[in-house]
């Protein structure tokens, strides 16, 4: 395969293109193009995108334009190009949940993700693949397949927010929004080389998201940004924070205006290993490395993990099967759907031997969260941040994050859903098959400015994302 030289524009950060917009020096149509134009050189490779918005975007961009040349500014985002997964509700355009029974359905208005980034000036690309109802670590359904890792097709960019990842790290968008109930910002900023941010429970607002946060797991669910450079996710976190009085679960905590975070002034815990999958020795080497950085950057560190951490699989599982699959169930009559993915199959299975027995195994398992959740706050008294793996291994072949031997691994985000807890991930490092392991930021609550220093310095120190070689 011939690999061109790409358009520089498809490459810059969200914050850079902006600037540039702002100032003249690029045109919002030359910015909007130049991503159509990436758009439809690799995703016929990676399938990541699934409703293209070309002729809206490139309308919207030329409002932007003449905009701008009457002095107005339509705020941080004035006419820069965005993804969204299609998790979320956007206004006239289908919006699937990745659902055969919303295969045409059209919802009247935006997601408060959507609205604020479009508030924000942001101009939509289009809507990115996902797994159904966002339940698996591997972006495919029934009705558009799955999305392939940009580094390498035979794998997966991961799930749920896997179309975003895959689309950002190959330069067909800057910055897009995804949703985390298990790791699905984080997994697939992991397997495609980028960097993903999950706020602290209630830090932005999941009204719109399909499905919605419902039952005990509710609470297991955040939005967040995704893109190449840390600096985006903190800039798109000030454009989606606070409550919209619509969420229940959103809060109105400021995001502070405090001196920024210094790295030396951080005390810091890492751990390679939770207890419970031993990672590959390449992504121990990439944690171990970063905590190292962070020290010689005066940080004080040290090698401890919560005691807790080696809980975290199987209490994340017994909370998922909590109600028996009612919520799945009650998802897919809302949308209608009669045939489900393989994956929501398998997670049927998968959660079966979790389902409680009687309501005293279900408060028991809900004791057991609390305990969960008071534990790794007590842990946080003592730490700044936790650095550990995103996943013990990089980009799996398609079809196995549900192996027996895989589903495990995943417990080193599940944790972090457990906990509510602000955890940001960036590239640190490159496996001998060439794919890229991500490192985790987990911050004390209300604290992303902390996670997002950390993860700053480790891209700056450890290379961050690197462009794939579509």
């Amino acid at each position: 395969m011939k690999h061109e030289t790409p358009n520089p524009i498809i490459y810059s950060s969200a914050s850079c293109l902006a600037e540039s917009i702002r100032r003249g020096e690029l045109s919002s149509v030359e910015v909007v193009n130049a991503h159509l134009d990436r758009i439809a050189q690799v995703n016929p490779q990676l399938n990541a995108v699934i409703h293209l918005l070309a002729e809206s975007a490139r309308a919207r961009a030329e409002e932007a334009d003449r905009a701008r040349a009457r002095g107005e500014n339509w705020g941080p985002l004035h006419g820069v190009p965005v993804s969204v997964k299609d998790a979320f509700d956007t206004a006239g355009i289908v919006s699937t949940g990745g659902t055969q029974g919303r295969a045409a359905y059209v919802p009247m208005q935006d997601a408060t993700a959507v609205a604020r980034l479009k508030a924000a000036g942001a101009i939509i690309l289009g809507k990115t693949n996902l797994p159904e109802l966002s339940l698996a670590f591997e972006t495919d359904n029934v009705l558009f397949g799955k999305t392939n890792n940009p580094y390498d097709l035979t794998r997966t960019a991961g799930g749920s927010s896997g179309g975003e990842a895959a689309l950002i790290a190959a330069g067909g968008s800057p910055l897009g929004i995804g949703t985390d109930a298990a790791g699905s910002l984080r997994v697939p900023a992991h397997f495609s080389g980028i960097a993903s941010l999950k706020p602290t429970l209630g830090r932005v607002p999941m009204t719109g998201a399909f499905p919605p946060p419902l039952g005990a797991t509710g609470r297991f669910w955040h939005v967040g940004p995704l893109a190449r450079q840390v600096e985006d996710l903190r800039l798109a976190l000030q454009i989606l924070a606070g409550p919209d009085n619509l969420d229940p679960m959103a809060a109105p905590v400021s995001l502070g205006e405090g001196a920024p975070v210094r790295v030396r002034d951080l005390k810091v815990a890492f751990f390679t290993n939770n207890g419970i999958v031993t990672p590959t020795p390449e992504t121990s080497e990439t944690v171990r490395r970063a905590a190292q950085g962070l020290q010689g950057a005066g940080a004080r560190v040290e090698e401890e993990r919560p005691a807790n951490s080696a809980e975290s699989f199987e209490l994340a599982a017994k909370l998922f099967a909590l109600d028996g699959g009612v919520g799945v169930g009650t998802a897919l009559h809302i949308a209608g759907t009669t045939q489900v993915s393989q994956q929501l199959g398998q997670l049927n299975q998968i959660l079966q031997p979790f389902i409680p027995q009687n309501a005293t195994d279900s408060g028991n398992i809900l004791l057991q969260w609390d305990i969960f959740r008071q534990t790794l706050y007590g842990f946080m008294q003592q730490y700044d941040v936790i650095v550990s793996p995103v996943l013990p291994f990089p980009a799996l072949p398609h079809g196995t994050t549900f192996d027996a031997d895989r589903l495990p691994g995943f417990s080193y985000t599940m944790m972090h859903n457990l906990s509510g807890l602000p955890a940001a991930v960036v590239r640190g490092g490159t496996s001998p098959e060439g794919l890229p392991i991500g490192v985790q930021i987990v911050a004390k609550p209300w604290r992303e400015d902390m996670a997002l220093a950390v993860a700053e310095y480790i891209e700056m120190e450890m290379g961050g994302w690197q462009a794939p070689l579509l």
